[in-house]
């Protein structure tokens, strides 16, 4: 199955480790490490030129990526189908 993250952009789910609320999440200090760390070595990629509201990290042949999207991490989990799974 793949996830749309707005923009052309389309990952496939079993690359997802995880989908984060940017707001939320960027208040740790250890989030905060993380994402300015991927940032220095070039791991993130830019879905859109909006304000972005989450964040995935995704892992593909052993590296780690960081995508920055526009969509909301609620409706980007719905759309991976992962909250059925758990039956919720």
């Amino acid at each position: 199955m793949y996830l749309y993250l707005g923009q052309s952009t389309v990952i496939s789910t079993k690359e997802v480790i995880g989908i984060f609320d940017l707001d939320n999440a960027s208040t740790s200090r250890l989030t905060k490490a993380f994402l300015a760390g991927a940032q220095k070595s070039g791991k993130i990629i830019e879905v859109s030129d909006e304000l972005p509201k989450s964040f995935a990290v995704c892992e593909k042949n052993g590296e780690t990526r960081v995508y920055l999207s526009q969509i909301s991490p609620a409706t980007l989990k719905k759309r991976t189908g992962f909250l059925k799974e758990l039956g919720i």
